[in-house]
């Protein structure tokens, strides 16, 4: 079983800081994925060689957008990935900028894994996989392409209710990418209006005794570790407007 903590890198200082927080404090953590958002300096690559320097060796998990992708061109940082000791990343399709002033490209996330195994079949990459984008059957079929085209394991979108966790895991078992490894993502929801947004943007689906307090919240890490556990997978916790420290001390 593997326990990642995903961590937007927002400057070098304030990784160095969560890293340093999560090797002592948080012994359990032995993967850090790294999200790639436009609107801070730091690419999700550049972020890897801190973490490598602190965390066990391979322990960084960058992520990359498919439309940032030209495929008629070499990935500009497969020689930076390799010399910072990545092996593994995961491939997502990404939101188009909204004031569209960054160049985009009509790839799709099944181009870009094929892509990453071509230019860089040494490296393992996830795909995402999200169970409110449709129905789960659907989701299911997706995930078939992209194990086609190369995915090797799937990070999934936040769940928030044990039961539609394992309602996905049955019928993951009986589709094609079954041993296939899954990370089963947990994130915190604080607040009201951090709810809406779930709910709106992500058409995420909270129990009924959901409640956006950060006890409630680290009640849930304790359930879904216990869960991943059982079922012998893997979890990442992603800390969304609260500490590392606040989210997930005493808990990992």
């Amino acid at each position: 079983m593997r326990i990642a903590v995903e961590l937007v890198p927002k400057t070098f200082e304030h990784l160095q800081e969560e890293l340093s927080y999560i090797q002592q404090h948080l012994p359990r953590v032995d993967t850090i994925n790294l999200p790639d958002l436009m609107r801070y300096d730091i690419r999700s690559w550049q972020a890897c060689r801190p973490v490598q320097q602190i965390l066990p060796s391979n322990s960084a998990i960058p992520h990359f957008r498919s439309i940032d992708l030209n495929v008629k061109k070499p990935l500009p940082f497969a020689d930076q990935l390799l010399e910072s000791g990545v092996r593994e990343v995961i491939v997502v399709t990404g939101d188009p900028p909204t004031d569209m002033s960054r160049k985009v490209y009509p790839t799709s996330c099944i181009d870009a894994i094929r892509k990453f195994k071509r230019e860089l079949p040494e490296i393992k990459v996830y795909a995402g996989l999200d169970p409110y984008r449709s129905s789960l059957r659907s989701e299911l079929e997706y995930l078939e392409r992209k194990q086609e085209a190369g995915a090797e394991g799937f990070f999934t979108q936040p769940y928030f209710d044990l039961r539609l966790m394992g309602v996905f895991q049955e019928m993951f078992e009986q589709s094609e990418c079954r041993d296939l490894p899954i990370f089963w993502g947990v994130t915190s929801v604080v607040g009201e209006r951090s709810r809406r947004y779930w709910e709106t943007r992500n058409r995420a689906i909270f129990p009924k005794d959901f409640q956006p307090t950060l006890d409630w919240n680290r009640a849930f890490v304790s359930q879904a570790l216990h869960w991943v556990e059982e079922n012998r997978g893997n979890i990442y916790f992603m800390p969304i407007r609260v500490g590392i420290a606040d989210y997930l001390s005493g808990l990992l």
